[in-house]
């Protein structure tokens, strides 16, 4: 079950990543209805971290079966970017925003 959970949480991670890249690019291609939606979901998976304590809920269900509590027992990524993970795309998302906000007010 661990690993189901493990697969389900990187492809979960990896369309929320590709969401993060796509914020920007869709700004920059003036599809900013596209821009909008894309941080509607990103705000969801946001609210969704809060309200869980800044955890994925997936985390919570992964460690039901596992004692490991290495950053990235609960995931398919190295250990230095699943520890790191929030700074990195949580950064990366900020400025993909300020972006596509300069790109709206600029055309």
């Amino acid at each position: 079950m661990l690993q189901v959970i493990k697969v389900a949480h990187t492809v979960v991670w990896a369309i929320l990543v590709a969401i993060i890249v796509a914020i920007p690019v869709t700004a920059w291609q003036n599809r900013f209805t596209a821009s909008a939606v894309l941080a509607g979901v990103m705000l969801g998976e946001v609210l969704i971290l809060v309200a869980n304590g800044w955890r994925c809920p997936l985390t919570d269900l992964a460690a039901r079966y596992t004692d490991d509590r290495r950053a990235n027992f609960d995931i398919y990524l190295p250990l230095w970017l699943a520890a790191n993970n929030k700074w990195i795309f949580g950064s990366i998302l900020a400025a993909g925003l300020v972006f596509a906000i300069g790109v709206r007010l600029t055309r």
